[in-house]
Formats: C-alpha cells, sequence, structure tokens
C-alpha cells in the first residue's frame, strides 16, 4: 500500500506540473504582455513549425529591421500572418493637393494639379514581408498599424492542443480532463484523510473497551464484604 502511494504521489505530481504548465503556457502568458499564436501554415519553415505555438509580444514599429519576423493583421478577417522582414520604407511627409484661397485646386503650366509636401505628426512604416519557405515576397507591405508585434520564441505541437481547445467540443472535453485528473491528484489525501479518521474511531473504541473491563474487574465480589448491620445481625 506504501508503495502504490509512493507511485500515486509521483503520478499526481507529475500531472499537476502538465497543468500548471499548460495553464501557463496557453493562458498565463498574457499576464507578462505575450500573446500566442498557432501557427497554421510551413510558409516560414524550418524556423516556425506547423502546429507549433509562437508568443508575440508587442514592439514599437520603429524597432523592427531587415530580417526580423513579424507578427500581422493580413485583411479586414482579422487573419494573422507571421512573416519575415525584407525591407523597411519610412515615410516622413505626405502629399496634399495645393488649393488658391477659393478652396479650387491650383494647376500647373500644363494644366496638372499641383501638390505640396506636408511633414507627418510621426514617421509612417511601410514592412515589405516573406515566409522563408515561399520564393516570393508578399504581394503588398504591411501597414506599421497593421503591425501586431514580433515572436519571442515557439513551442513545437503545443498549437495542435491551443487550437482544439479553442472548438466546443475541445472547451468541454478539457475541462472535464482537467477537473478529472484534479480530482485524481487529491484522491490519495482524501483516502488517508478517511483512513486515519477510521483508524481514530477504532482506537477510542478499543480504549472504552479496556476501561470498561478494567472497570469489571475491580469490583468488589458479591457475598464477599457484608455491612456493619448485616454482621450485628448474624450475631
Amino acid at each position: 500500500m506504501r508503495a502504490f502511494r509512493k507511485i500515486w504521489s509521483l503520478i499526481s505530481t507529475l500531472v499537476v506540473i502538465v497543468i500548471v504548465f499548460l495553464a501557463i503556457a496557453l493562458v498565463g502568458v498574457r499576464l507578462v504582455g505575450l500573446t500566442p499564436y498557432t501557427v497554421l501554415s510551413g510558409s516560414m519553415e524550418p524556423t516556425y513549425h506547423v502546429g507549433s505555438l509562437i508568443y508575440v509580444k508587442d514592439v514599437d514599429p520603429s524597432e523592427i529591421r531587415v530580417g526580423d519576423p513579424i507578427t500581422f493583421v493580413v485583411n479586414e478577417d482579422l487573419l494573422v500572418a507571421t512573416h519575415r522582414v525584407v525591407n523597411v520604407e519610412e515615410v516622413t511627409s505626405t502629399e496634399q493637393p495645393i488649393v488658391d484661397e477659393a478652396g479650387e485646386p491650383m494647376l500647373d503650366a500644363d494644366g496638372n494639379q499641383m501638390y505640396q509636401e506636408v511633414p507627418l505628426d510621426e514617421p509612417a512604416y511601410y514592412f515589405y514581408t516573406k515566409g522563408d519557405a515561399n520564393d516570393a515576397e508578399d504581394g503588398a507591405p504591411v501597414y506599421y498599424k497593421n503591425l501586431v508585434g514580433a515572436p519571442v520564441f515557439t513551442i513545437p505541437y503545443l498549437g495542435y492542443l491551443s487550437s482544439w481547445l479553442q472548438t466546443r467540443k475541445g472547451m468541454i472535453m478539457g475541462i472535464s480532463i482537467a477537473l478529472v485528473l484534479l480530482i485524481l491528484t487529491f484522491l490519495p489525501d482524501m483516502l488517508r484523510a478517511v483512513d486515519d479518521g477510521d483508524a481514530k474511531k477504532k482506537k477510542k473504541k478499543r480504549r472504552k473497551g479496556r476501561s470498561k473491563k478494567r472497570r469489571k474487574g475491580t469490583r468488589p465480589a458479591e457475598g464477599a464484604r457484608k455491612c456493619p448491620a448485616e454482621e450485628r445481625n448474624a450475631e
């Protein structure tokens, strides 16, 4: 029984470690500014394998350099991708049409609209990207406001579990499995508490039985001693 408890204690400890690790890896990292994303395609092989979980942190667009992998929003459907930067374009000014006092556009000698350069309040950035496994660059540059962040590290295969847990079936099964594992983890302690309670009850009963036997053994035998009145009557 003791060997079984030791083995079960080891197993339960490992289960707790796994549960804590998954809780931190899938949810807890958000508390330190990291957002996990699942790699769904092989465009960044072998840097990021399909099914891996990458952890992305916020980064200032001005800190992005050529060669850095970045995570960004691709389209209006909020599809997210991670590719490597191959070129960075910094824009510090923009062209605006020149108008006269009446608000009419001013034209040059050839009749073309005239423009003037106006400095921006803050620089704008365009990132040209390419997947490590792709032959060509992406079709359009990434506007800096679509930048999600930069990957910090990755954990292989954990993305499969993360994607499954985000489905309704996976969420229900994941919660159920976690509850069962937690119950099984603390089951030996619960059984030990029950055994200790039963042992205390048995010990208490044995003590009561011994005390009763002692009282019976010390009681005077009937007729062994007469009271003084009986002795006088006998005379």
